[in-house]
């Protein structure tokens, strides 16, 4: 006899965030790109509607950084200049979004100025059409000073800037507010920690349509499991009504990765572990694969490789295969 399928139904949907402003809404982007909006567990199309699919930012930033050799290769003659940075990895590598990392406002790293920090933005926004995510360096009193400045520069674009935290949010909401751009609300691997930041960020009004959550990744091997759990609760959350774990989801893989052992060390320390560079580029591929399976929307990536590797994936569950 025939066995009828059980389908999930829910009484809610993650929400959708749209960056990006095209000239039509007081922007120079190509194109919008819309995130979330899911009304099921991902990639279950028959119980409900998958809006959007994910998309891949790479990271670019405003000073060399030290990165393993292998993610630093394909962009080594690019890397001195975040304009042509940014144009390579849309113009030959396909990405969807650029992830600009200021990380030169580090005192500790060059200790860049306000100005100099909005004049890189403007240098990759000139370089590029496709929308921009901006965060600063992680060093608080630094993105203080460097994130308005920023905001402003890019008023006008529906940029999505980073990152708030639960001590320190006040100043970037504001920023946020004042130029009409979103938020990535970054919490430790925290459910509670993360809803009560988005309740906090909202309570400034900063509408939940323009919060975008980073609940800390961890790396295939250095955490994933329980960072995969709480990304499920998210989704779970949004599904059943909760607006404040409504929003969508951004995963920071090639910072991850990065840090790996399993990515750095040579088939010389380590034979059977084969040779490092595809080592390194599945590692960050796979990764990025689990969190997408657990309801990711934004995949910040290093290497192009690992970039069509996800890609090819998105397709395929897109088309429910």
């Amino acid at each position: 006899m025939p066995v009828e399928r059980v389908k999930e139904r829910y009484a809610s949907k993650v929400g959708e965030v749209v960056l990006g402003a095209t000239p039509a809404e007081g922007g120079t982007r190509s194109h919008q790109v819309k995130v979330g909006g899911d009304s099921t567990l991902p990639f279950l199309h028959a119980e409900g509607v998958v809006a959007n699919r994910p998309v891949i930012a790479m990271e670019v930033q405003d000073v060399i950084p030290e990165w393993n050799p292998v993610f630093t290769r394909p962009v080594a003659d690019v890397m001195g200049d975040p304009g042509a940075w940014a144009q390579k990895c849309v113009e030959a590598f396909g990405a969807d979004l650029i992830y600009l990392r200021l990380d030169g406002a580090n005192p500790e790293k060059g200790g860049r100025k306000p100005d100099q920090c909005a004049a890189t933005l403007r240098q990759v926004l000139g370089a590029v059409k496709v929308p921009v995510i901006v965060v600063g360096s992680g060093v608080d009193e630094a993105d203080d000073e460097v994130m308005p400045v920023v905001a402003e520069a890019g008023a006008g674009e529906n940029l999505l800037l980073g990152t708030a935290t639960q001590d320190h949010y006040k100043t970037l909401t504001a920023a946020c507010m004042v130029h009409k751009h979103s938020i990535v609300a970054l919490s430790p691997i925290d459910i509670n920690i993360c809803k009560q930041l988005n309740i906090l960020i909202s309570e400034m009004n900063l509408p939940l349509e323009r919060i975008v959550i980073d609940p800390t990744v961890g790396a295939l091997g250095y955490g994933i499991e329980y960072t995969y759990s709480i990304m499920e609760r998210i989704r779970l959350g949004a599904l059943s009504g909760d607006r404040m774990m409504s929003m969508p989801v951004l995963c920071t893989i090639g910072y991850e990765v990065n840090r790996a052992k399993e990515t750095a060390a040579g088939a010389a320390e380590f034979p059977t572990w084969g040779e490092v560079g595809d080592r390194a580029v599945l590692w960050e591929a796979m990764t990025a694969s689990c969190f997408m399976q657990a309801g990711g929307h934004i995949f910040v990536l290093r290497h192009p490789t690992s970039v069509k590797l996800l890609r090819q994936q998105i397709d395929a569950l897109m088309a429910g295969k």
